[in-house]
């Protein structure tokens, strides 16, 4: 691999957005240094985030249909979790996939120089590394991703709290965890620590999980996680942490504006929700903009508040995926260097919650369309009356359908089902593609498909399916 001091490209991270940019300018035959600290290469989704949370969340699933079965006549005789186990085969697929999806990727870029240190801006042209080293470019792409945003809590810092990276690593499984939060990463986390039988407690400030959607949304899934056995408390505020021996104490504020204390004997994780990784650039000094979260900010063409500076990933104020950020690395070095312009689009962006039944969508729910003052109609379309769910006896869920009746077309769309997650890549692409309604429903659909569900929605919006026989429309 390259050594110099002057390249074409400096990208500061090693996650998804600044290998995407690494392979996209690689194409371009720039020389590029690429500076990373904090989190190993590969970043949140490899190390800490999708890739552990996942894999945990099917082990669990495994050892949950060995103790649960939707058919009578199939009597099940629960699994024998190895805990330890499971966490050791998470990091082994860690190293892995990051060998093989990143280091291996780049390690014949001839004009490529990776080095680990911690970057700090001296102008816009210039970076000092691990405070002794410094290389110019004519052009940078900031990467440096997020981290948990851990709330100023009193006696938090305390109690030795977890968050996905501390607790992904725990090969010893504790008994309880109370999860502060009820975010996407939140609910994802105890529906699969509690199916690998540890007893979950949740506490949410505000009034229900997944506050982000709609709540019919909320409150289905609430459900079912209660169903398993997780607590949750909607609007639990922690105003105060404190350890008595072993446990932790947690005080918190009350929907009454009373107060309780909640003792937790054994850890406290916190899932607050992110944070970008801005703090120690340097980028007050260079004059760099960041919203009021301290995000950086970024147009459409990925570029910052400096003509030469581009970011992208989970430290923009752009959606948090790694998929967006990937994009979002390509499109930096692109407009960069080619002056192509291309802009960053979200508006078919789809995303999946991993709990059971999974969450997913597209586009403009209700209230977003409303807010936006856009013309809508909704049909909603419970799993009950969908056939591959009542063959398979798992009838939890639905899937909604957000239309504009003024065009006929789709402009959003909400699946809470079993792998309902598989489902919404067609709807980003009918969304994408201006796909109406009419044309949905007039589709052919393998019968006893999920798929056939997204159908029957359409259908839906004129006619009642449960009148109808099996494929008629």
């Amino acid at each position: 691999m390259l050594e110099n001091k002057d390249f074409d490209l400096i990208i500061i991270g090693g996650g998804s957005a600044a290998f995407a940019a690494v392979i996209r300018a690689n194409e371009l035959g720039l020389t590029t240094l690429m500076v990373n600290a904090g989190l190993p290469i590969g970043g949140t989704c490899v190390n800490v985030g999708c890739l552990p949370s996942k894999t945990l969340i099917r082990a669990a699933e495994t050892a949950y249909h060995a103790s649960h079965s939707n058919f009578l006549g199939i009597r099940t005789k629960g699994a024998d979790i190895d805990f330890a186990q499971v966490i050791k085969d998470k990091k082994q697929l860690v190293k892995t996939l990051q060998k093989k999806k990143y280091l291996d990727v780049v390690s014949d870029f001839t004009n490529l120089q990776m080095i680990n240190g911690w970057a700090r801006f001296v102008d816009s042209n210039t970076i000092l590394v691990n405070g002794k080293d410094t290389y110019t470019a004519i052009k940078l792409i900031i990467a440096t991703g997020a981290t948990t945003n851990i709330p100023n809590i009193e006696g938090l810092k305390d109690i030795g709290y977890l968050t996905n990276v501390s607790l992904f690593d725990l090969e010893e499984q504790p008994e309880s965890i109370t999860i502060m939060g009820a975010g996407y990463i939140g609910c994802e986390i105890a529906m699969a620590y509690n199916r690998l039988g540890t007893k979950v407690r949740i506490i949410e400030f505000t009034d229900r999980v997944l506050r982000s959607q709609t709540p019919d949304i909320s409150e289905e899934l609430g459900k079912y996680m209660q169903n398993e056995g997780i607590e949750i408390l909607p609007n639990f505020r922690a105003v105060k942490f404190e350890k008595l021996g072993n446990d932790t104490i947690i005080h918190c504020k009350c929907p009454d504006n009373s107060f309780h204390k909640i003792v937790e004997q054994g850890k406290v994780l916190v899932a607050t929700g992110i944070r970008p990784n801005t703090q120690k650039l340097g980028l007050k000094s260079i004059g760099l903009q960041l919203s009021q979260s301290g995000h950086i900010r970024v147009n459409e063409l990925m570029e910052t508040s400096l003509p030469n500076i581009y970011a992208a990933g989970d430290v923009v104020n752009t959606p948090a995926y790694v998929y967006t950020a990937s994009y979002e690395g390509k499109i930096a070095v692109e407009n960069a260097f080619t002056g192509s312009e291309q802009k960053a689009d979200y508006s078919s962006l789809s995303w999946v919650v991993f709990t059971d039944p999974q969450v997913s969508g597209v586009g403009l729910d209700e209230s977003q369309a409303a807010a936006q003052n856009i013309p809508f109609q909704v049909s909603k379309l419970e799993l009950k009356d969908v056939p591959r769910a009542i063959a398979a006896n798992d009838t939890r869920g639905f899937i909604k359908l957000i239309r504009n009746p003024e065009t006929d077309k789709l402009i959003g769309a909400r699946v809470i089902a079993p792998e309902g997650g598989e489902l919404i890549h067609q709807l980003s692409m009918v969304v994408k593609h201006g796909i109406t309604v009419k044309e949905i429903a007039q589709s052919f659909y393998p019968y006893l498909t999920l798929g056939e569900g997204i159908k029957l929605a359409a259908i839906a919006f004129g006619k009642d399916v449960s009148k109808l026989s099996c494929c008629a429309s």
